[in-house]
């Protein structure tokens, strides 16, 4: 099956499992270091007998403000009886989160994308025992201005079936800190994006204020100066 072929049944899959993600609903608060969750996942073609496979993601990550570097572990796992047989596990960016790179991983050239993605790796994970799983490091960006989602489909070694799809599941605040060296982002949770200009600190001091009140002061030298202009023409017609 050619590469053009595969990526097109994933990104079919992506638009199809997106409503899964809709309907699951609540974002739980975890600490950094916490479990993952298959949150958004639901299983695609039937695997074979005695084999379960699904991935995680963490609950919670950090984006840096400065930069908009974060870095996210996505672990694929078989809770199954059986090996897994040969597997691989595809990391694919959306929106406003870009994968720039999974470590042991290759990436998608740019026409073999799924579509609606801005990036994707493919990682070749191979058999996986029963109850065994594999974790990968991956390096992303968030532009915190955007919506942001991420998607792991676990397919065949040769990426004819797709047995698990997680995503495309947002991660996101509805409460952005533009001025904090770090934003966290749960998963789960539509991002509210930070407003242009968020990211400049108020003004503060007599500069502020000082405008209302000139502009106040402006008016009463206009009306006083309408007052006088009137009152001496009322003397003057007398």
């Amino acid at each position: 099956m050619s590469s053009r072929r595969t990526t097109t049944v994933a990104g079919a899959l992506v638009t199809t499992a997106f409503s899964a993600v809709v309907i699951l609903s609540g974002a739980t608060w975890a600490d950094d270091q916490g479990p993952g969750s298959d949150k958004g996942g639901k299983a695609v073609d039937a695997a074979p007998a005695g084999v379960e496979l699904s991935t995680l993601l963490p609950e919670k990550i950090s984006v840096d403000n400065s930069s908009h570097k974060t870095t996210i572990t996505a672990t694929v796992k078989n809770a199954g009886s059986k090996d897994s047989g040969d597997i691989r596990l595809l990391v694919v960016g959306f929106d406003g989160l870009e994968v720039h790179s999974v470590k042991g991983c290759s990436a998608l050239a740019e026409k073999d994308l799924p579509e609606g993605s801005n990036s994707a790796f493919s990682c070749a994970v191979g058999r996986l025992a029963a109850g065994a799983s594999k974790s990968y490091t991956v390096d992303a960006t968030y532009d915190l201005s955007k919506k942001g989602r991420i998607c792991l489909p676990v397919q065949t070694g040769d990426g004819k079936k797709t047995f698990w799809q997680q995503g495309p599941v947002p991660f996101g605040t509805t409460n952005p800190s533009p001025d904090a060296p770090a934003t966290p982002l749960l998963l789960g949770t539509d991002n509210r994006p930070v407003a242009p200009g968020a990211d400049q600190l108020p003004k503060t001091g007599v500069g502020r204020a000082a405008l209302p009140l000139g502009a106040a002061a402006a008016a009463l030298v206009a009306a006083g100066a309408a007052g006088m202009w009137w009152a001496q023409r009322r003397r003057t017609q007398e």
